[in-house]
């Protein structure tokens, strides 16, 4: 949002939705009132876009994450609202392996994270396989961060390399604490939820609490799967998961991760990908349940998509799913690509594997198609350009 307003102060403007997909970017701009929305685009068509992040320090730098057929992972920088695009002299990549021995290489950039407030031109990435990388000149030129990416743990803390999620395991989460540029959580899968306090020179798992009945130790340090890790802007004490296995909140000072996703309705559980928090209330949040049944068929429970949020802190739980579809929609909601505005009625947005933008300006008790047809909806990122 913009570097004019603190977060989560309600904004007045005209919302763009930045949307990366399998086959390229887009923006959807709306107008004032939220009820028109132009889609502009495609950038890179054909190349996997799977984030793109404005800074909000200064409210007109886009960096764009994409796999191109012939570039392969990196990173494209707009410094005008994505009028023009150019790509990073040196995007995230791991060092050459010393002959005789095999060393890694990046598969894509999972994430994009602008920096502190106070650091402005820091950016964070988050690729797959699990590693973070910094740069310092508005995502130019990156580096990895040696704390985490060379740290002798690291692949026991990722896993090996035969055993990742579908797609690949990837860092998918970065969050900074608004108090201290120096204390930094990360969610990667296969891993967990870690965290650092001095900028990355040392990390900590963070997963007591959570449920892990795939490992041979439920109560392991380290092995967990988030699918999504959130801090809340308005109090940076309260953390939030969609995990593999459920939707869980933290109050950082006992450090316990509680599952709050057991008083969801049992017929649809509380397994998901995203995790949406509203940017002025720490108890508000919104998740996107997917069937997680059986197979994993990562659709819609009963193929009836719904929406659902609580307004306590997971004590209680609200379907909300007018203007969905009542029946047969067979999608699901990617980590990324569920979003917020900051108007005083809050708008939420989320894009489908189906390549739909639904809408909503009055915190999802009413949803509108604003979009149709697009590629498969990797993420989603709601901004407002002022003027």
């Amino acid at each position: 949002m913009s570097d004019k307003k603190k977060s989560g102060t309600p904004q007045k403007g005209k919302v763009t939705l930045l949307i990366a997909t399998r086959k390229g970017g887009f923006m959807l701009h709306s107008n004032r009132q939220r009820e028109k929305w132009t889609l502009q685009g495609p950038i890179l068509l054909g190349s996997i876009i799977n984030h793109m992040h404005l800074d909000p320090r200064d409210g007109k730098t886009i960096l764009l994450a994409a796999s191109t057929g012939h570039l392969g992972p990196t990173i494209f920088r707009s410094t005008d609202r994505g009028e023009t695009w150019s790509e990073a002299t040196k995007p995230p990549a791991f060092p050459k392996a010393i002959k005789g021995k095999k060393g890694e290489t990046i598969r894509y950039t999972f994430v994009l994270a602008p920096g502190h407030p106070s650091e402005p031109g820091i950016w964070y990435a988050g690729t797959s396989p699990a590693a973070i990388f910094r740069s310092e000149d508005n995502g130019d030129t990156w580096h990895g961060v040696a704390g985490f990416n060379k740290n002798p743990l690291r692949r026991t803390w990722i896993g090996p390399k035969e055993f990742t999620p579908p797609g690949g395991g990837g860092l998918h989460s970065i969050q900074i604490d608004p108090r201290d540029p120096n204390h930094i959580y990360i969610g990667f899968s296969l891993g967990g939820v870690f965290e650092t306090t001095d900028q990355g020179a040392t990390w900590q798992p963070l997963n007591s609490g959570c449920q892990a009945d795939f490992l041979p130790d439920p109560d392991a340090d380290f092995g967990h799967d988030p699918h999504a890790l959130r801090l809340h802007p308005a109090d940076a004490d309260v953390l939030y998961q969609q995990n593999h296995l459920g939707v869980y909140r933290m109050n950082r000072p006992n450090g316990i991760w509680e599952r709050i996703g057991v008083n969801m309705p049992e017929p649809v559980g509380d397994i998901g990908f995203p995790i949406l928090l509203h940017p002025r209330n720490p108890d508000q949040i919104w998740v996107f349940p997917m069937d997680g049944t059986d197979v994993w068929p990562r659709t819609s429970p009963g193929g009836e998509p719904a929406v659902y949020t609580t307004r306590n802190a997971g004590k209680s739980w609200k379907r909300m799913r007018k203007g969905l579809p009542p029946a047969h929609g067979y999608f699901t909601v990617k980590r990324q690509a569920m979003t917020a505005d900051l108007e005083d009625s809050l708008g939420i947005y989320f894009g489908t594997t189906g390549g739909q933008i639904w809408g909503s300006t009055n915190e999802g008790r009413r949803w509108y198609r604003l979009a149709d047809f697009l590629p498969e909806i990797l993420a989603i990122e709601a901004v407002t350009f002022q003027q």
